[in-house]
């Protein structure tokens, strides 16, 4: 199989998805487009893995058992139900940036942590509060379709996902009509998008990789290029003088690329 996010112009990425279907043989790709003001990525690279997306658990296999697919234009109804549990399958630092309303936060690092996550949730409701379905979602897809296929294979039926993740229904689903709050974190130059897989607000802090708005800079333990308020008391002073020395050199790059260049007689 093959996953993966790709950036450049129109005509660069319709050759590639061309030749990925055409040549190797990928017929039945799920696309998902979206623009951005500059490249989303600065490299070029390239992962062959055992899994994608890793949870740690051999037996789940969304391509012989899993959830019942949600189209975006029907997602709302879903979890707008009493009835349903909303989870959100995505690490902690993805929530806080955006989520569903009523979305339940497993407050997970990694996805492997997710499956006991989920199995001590469900044991710590009483039998009158189980939920009649159980709806997940995630960016793109992923991670709720193998929570869903975790779930059907412990013996859980009415259990749901969105189709396509996050960013098929910012891209479906007017923003009037949207049950969506916040932006959506991606794993790019980016750092987050809106309604319509537009750019948002967001920065990415180099200490920790944890997003950050404006109001974050404002706390006297940002400083750019170094930390935030959510690493910069568990940063060495070793790492604190590397990032110093990198954010020198980047400024300096940058002004030495701002000079105007004397052009010859």
């Amino acid at each position: 199989g093959i996953n993966g996010t790709i950036s450049g112009t129109a005509e660069g990425i319709e050759r590639v998805v061309r030749y990925l279907v055409d040549t190797a043989g990928f017929d039945d790709l799920e696309l998902k487009y979206s623009t951005s003001e500059q490249p989303a990525f600065l490299r070029m690279k390239v992962k062959l893995k055992r899994e994608i997306v890793t949870m740690g658990i051999p037996q789940v296999d969304p391509k012989h058992a899993v959830g019942h697919y949600v189209e975006p234009e029907n997602w709302n109804a879903l979890i707008a139900d009493p009835d349903t549990l909303v989870i959100d399958t995505r690490n902690d630092y993805e929530y806080e940036v955006g989520t569903f309303r009523g979305a339940i936060d497993p407050q997970t690092d990694i996805f492997r942590e997710f499956p006991n996550w989920m199995d001590n949730y469900l044991k710590s409701l009483p039998e009158d509060k189980h939920p009649k379905n159980i709806a997940m979602f995630c960016t793109g897809g992923i991670r709720c379709e193998k929570s869903t296929s975790y779930l059907v294979s412990q013996g859980f039926d009415n259990v749901y996902h969105l189709k396509g993740g996050i960013l098929a229904y910012l891209e479906k689903v007017e923003e009037d009509q949207s049950l969506w709050d916040g932006e959506c974190f991606v794993f790019d130059r980016r750092v987050t998008v809106t309604h319509g897989l537009k750019e948002g607000q967001y920065e990415l802090c180099f200490g920790c990789q944890h997003p950050i708005t404006e109001d974050d800079k404002q706390y006297p333990d940002y400083e750019e290029g170094v930390s935030c308020r959510h690493c910069r008391r568990g940063l060495t002073d070793a790492q604190l003088a590397s990032f110093r020395e990198r954010q020198k050199q980047l400024e300096l790059a940058k002004a030495r690329a701002n000079k105007p260049q004397k052009q010859a007689d």
